[in-house]
């Protein structure tokens, strides 16, 4: 005799990159169970392996991960936890005069993604050469945190997949029909001032942020801080 099969409800979020509405339900207890090994491993990569999994599961298999934004990723899974977990996240917190631990609660359904409004993703590199850039994809992450690589190569590997094109007056040039010898060549010919308009774009990239107040227990100082990335709103 079969055992009842109990329905998930569903809801919807907005993915910030797009701006495009799609529908998901929370994770079950077989996905936290991947979430908690994942977790347990203290490994990046299994960390985003099990993510990317739950987000594919938890959205109907309609959403395409690897080619979601970092920021992309982390909100909806922010939300899918907060469906499935609860909307107030116990975490601790050091107080920025005298670093005691201090409890706070967060409410995850107010983190959201900050957008920096005045910077451009086509960054002038010359009076006729510029490149089109474009925010980090999930795909390209397993690439950024190979601890093998040397420093170099991880900036280069940065750079790479910030960029979507690069264009002069007479034509635009896809990354991607580039090879990743041609772009290394396009990146070392940049003088230290071009290099930091690339920097700098990729610096500001948005992320999840939320102001947080709270008393400390052991000295009474006052705190308001600025947390930002999935690590910081979960204990």
């Amino acid at each position: 005799m079969a055992l009842p099969i109990l329905e998930s409800p569903k809801y919807t979020v907005e993915i910030p990159s797009t701006k495009k509405v799609i529908e998901y339900r929370p994770f079950l207890v077989k996905e936290e169970k991947i979430l908690l090994m994942a977790q347990e491993s203290q490994d990046s990569r299994e960390m985003l392996g099990a993510m990317k999994d739950i987000i594919r599961a938890c959205t109907f298999e309609k959403v395409e991960v690897n080619m979601l934004t970092t920021f992309d990723l982390e909100y909806i899974f922010l939300k899918l936890r907060s469906k499935s977990v609860g909307e107030i996240s116990h975490v601790n917190i050091k107080c920025s005069s005298c670093e005691v631990q201090n409890p706070v609660e967060i409410n995850l359904d107010e983190v959201a993604v900050k957008f920096d409004d005045s910077v451009s993703k086509t960054i002038m590199i010359t009076d006729v050469v510029g490149v089109n850039m474009r925010y980090i994809r999930v795909r390209d992450m397993n690439a950024l945190t190979d601890n093998k690589k040397s420093q170099s190569d991880l900036i280069n590997d940065v750079v790479i997949a910030s960029i979507e094109s690069i264009f002069d007056a007479e034509k635009v040039y896809p990354a991607e029909n580039s090879s990743k010898a041609e772009l290394i060549t396009f990146i070392n010919s940049l003088n230290r001032s071009q290099m930091q308009k690339i920097e700098s774009f990729i610096a500001a990239a948005p992320s999840l942020k939320q102001t947080v107040e709270f008393k400390c227990k052991g000295c009474g100082h006052d705190n308001q801080l600025e947390l930002s990335g999935t690590q910081a709103f979960f204990d």
